[in-house]
């Protein structure tokens, strides 16, 4: 088995390799990474991830917008976003809009293995900051 298949959105490039080299050595395989909402909705069509990791904050079109866009383009994908966003309605939005999960970058070397995991099995994910926030 090649792994599960991973889709990296972020703005800055410097994340997505350091996510990118997170995910070395674990059974995430990286198949792509976008810089915008429009790249990412593309990508998805085009490459059908196991996963997204997205940020809410890209140009061009934002996380949420995008997310709504790859659930009819890419609608096998699972979405966790990955963000400094905490604001609760932002993440409300996000899990009404087709998130699996939502990790705070922040924790994210602690969390992000465990949210994919819980992902997988068809369970959603919350930073232990957002906890008290519900779906």
């Amino acid at each position: 088995m090649q792994g599960f298949r991973v889709l990296i959105v972020d703005d800055f490039a410097s994340f997505r390799k350091c996510v990118g080299a997170m995910l070395r050595g674990t059974p995430f395989r990286v198949v792509g990474q976008a810089a915008d909402g429009l790249d990412a909705v593309q990508k998805a069509r085009r490459c059908q991830p196991d996963l997204i990791l997205l940020d809410i904050g890209l140009p061009k079109l934002n996380g949420i917008e995008a997310a709504r866009r790859i659930s009819v383009a890419a609608s096998r994908s699972k979405v966790v976003f990955v963000s400094v966003n905490d604001d609760p309605e932002v993440v409300q939005s996000a899990l009404r809009n087709g998130a699996c999960g939502y990790v705070l970058k922040s924790a994210i070397s602690v969390e992000l293995s465990l949210a994919l995991a819980a992902v997988l099995r068809g369970e959603k994910f919350l930073s232990g900051r957002l906890a008290p926030i519900s779906a």
